[in-house]
């Protein structure tokens, strides 16, 4: 992916979710976006068990920044690395509105919305060191040096968005996957578990959220 997606701007469903015009898919879930994040990519990495000082997160999507918002609710103490790979970034003013979705968040995600209107893409949320990379995580994702110990794959819809589930990007998901490390993301379609379990992963289908029947999660082998 490339561009921005400010160029074809955001709708709002009910006024509080944003949906891509490019995609066509809304940035998180109808049935609850904090409940889905806490569910499908915390609990399905196993944290907060798992988490270390340095642990490193990578995810595919940035988008609203909900996901690091999650982690850092659920780990407010923790030194941790979060990369994340976003070709169309939305603006801090639409970021901002997308939060007010979830007054949980409010307490934490002011420095976030603050870092963004200023250009940041590195900074320190909380005990958190953040780095979002602008650009198509097909070309960005083989030239990173980190190794995640647990990977956030949100990219919009497969079906949407077909280009970040494609068996190449998966493959560097895995090159890109400390050992034991692991990943879990809300889909279950069939191509997106078999190029992951090509790259190396042990796949398996869980129970998704709300009433989406199955999601998908695994472990390096």
């Amino acid at each position: 992916m490339a561009g921005s997606e400010q160029a074809e701007g955001l709708e709002w469903l009910d006024g509080v979710i944003p949906v891509s015009r490019r995609f066509d898919d809304p940035y998180f879930s109808l049935a609850g976006g904090l409940d889905e994040t806490r569910h499908v990519f915390l609990t399905g990495n196993g944290l907060p068990e798992r988490l270390f000082a340095g642990f490193q997160i990578a995810e595919l999507g940035f988008g609203t920044g909900l996901n690091l918002l999650a982690t850092l609710l659920l780990a407010p103490d923790r030194a941790l690395r979060y990369t994340s790979f976003e070709a169309y970034p939305i603006t801090a003013e639409e970021m901002a509105r997308s939060h007010a979705a979830f007054p949980e968040v409010g307490a934490v995600a002011a420095p976030l919305v603050e870092a963004w209107a200023k250009g940041l893409r590195r900074f320190s949320l909380g005990m958190i060191e953040v780095e979002v990379i602008e650009a198509d995580a097909r070309d960005t994702l083989p030239l990173w040096t980190g190794r995640a110990d647990a990977w956030y794959l949100d990219g919009f819809s497969p079906a949407k968005n077909p280009e970040l589930w494609g068996e190449d990007l998966m493959a560097e998901v895995a090159r890109h996957t400390a050992p034991q490390g692991t990943f879990a993301t809300y889909t279950a379609a069939g191509h997106v578990r078999r190029a992951l379990t090509l790259g190396g992963f042990n796949v398996t289908r869980a129970q998704g959220h709300g009433t989406k029947r199955h999601m998908s999660k695994g472990v390096l082998q």
